[in-house]
């Protein structure tokens, strides 16, 4: 049966998933923080590509143990305009080319990210709940979709994410008040662009998806380890999601780093996607009476495979 291999490489992580359409045979996640310092410098750190070059190496030699067909890589945010992008897409085309040949990262736009992580997160919802908003926290964008199983009725994605946010106005530990409602302040501008073009109001179901979103239901679950299966398609209410992200907001790292759930890689830069979560709450509260966050496991990665398989 023919098999693909399907990577996301956003941010803050890099991500696997081989599947032949009808099981997921491989997913797998690393944290190797590609933006760090993009939002300032302009550019893909030295330390940050040779992170990313050693973990899609190892993703190359699961491909070929699994013996894929067809790959594709898609690069997201962090990779739109940096002054050194050659050097990525020189890397990624070498070890990609060494499994499939001629297999490179591409850069999708916003519309397409959009897209794709409404297919990915919608493939197993009742329809009865749509219409769905979607919401992709990244690390440097974040991507609201509307839509039903007819597909995308409105799309946008704006230059804000958990990582660029931490980096541009949340730089102690814990943040200070001042740095918290600077943050708030550039999320809601960044969100206001972004409800002038989709129409939240006509949604009945919100849908989060990606580490963010992920992270704060095993919280507000009480896990002690992280389950996808226990996370995937969970919902949480307003009442216990905002509590929880107050508390990773107002958290030193040590105290994040002691939380059951959380990944190494999320601990200093989860408070910033926690006011993206609270102020999108708010907003969709407000506009369309939504009351609860429902999240997926799957997103994007998926959307991606199944550009692949179609």
């Amino acid at each position: 049966m023919n098999r693909v291999a399907a990577v996301d490489c956003g941010t803050n992580s890099i991500r696997l998933l081989i599947t032949d359409g009808h099981h997921d045979l491989h997913r797998d996640m690393r944290i190797v923080r590609l933006g760090q310092g993009v939002d300032a410098t302009g550019e893909f750190a030295p330390d940050a590509l040779a992170r990313t070059r050693a973990a899609l190496a190892e993703y190359a030699e699961v491909m070929r143990t699994h013996d894929v067909s067809a790959v594709r890589m898609v690069a997201t945010s962090a990779a739109r305009d940096v002054r050194n992008r050659d050097e990525f897409f020189s890397m990624t085309a070498e070890i990609l080319g060494s499994v499939v040949p001629g297999a490179h990262a591409e850069v999708i736009t916003g519309d397409e990210e959009a897209r794709l992580s409404f297919t990915g997160a919608v493939a197993e919802l009742d329809s009865a709940a749509a219409p769905f908003v979607v919401v992709d926290l990244g690390g440097g964008s974040t991507e609201v979709v509307l839509g039903d199983g007819d597909g995308v009725r409105a799309g946008y994605s704006t230059d804000i994410g958990c990582v660029r946010l931490t980096e541009r106005c949340l730089p102690s530990d814990p943040p200070t008040d001042a740095e918290v409602a600077a943050a708030r302040e550039v999320v809601r501008d960044k969100l206001a662009e972004a409800l002038q073009v989709v129409p939240v109001r006509q949604a009945h179901t919100w849908v989060g998806v990606a580490g963010t979103f992920t992270t704060i239901a095993a919280l507000a679950q009480n896990l002690t380890i992280y389950d996808p299966a226990a996370i995937h398609l969970s919902t949480v209410p307003f009442d216990r999601l905002l509590p929880v992200c107050e508390q990773l907001i107002t958290m030193t790292r040590q105290q994040r780093a002691a939380l059951g759930p959380m990944h190494e890689g999320r601990v200093d830069v989860i408070g910033g996607g926690a006011i993206v979560v609270q102020e999108l709450a708010a907003v969709l509260g407000e506009r369309a009476g939504i009351a609860a966050l429902t999240v997926s496991e799957h997103d994007i990665l998926d959307g991606i495979a199944a550009s692949i398989l179609t």
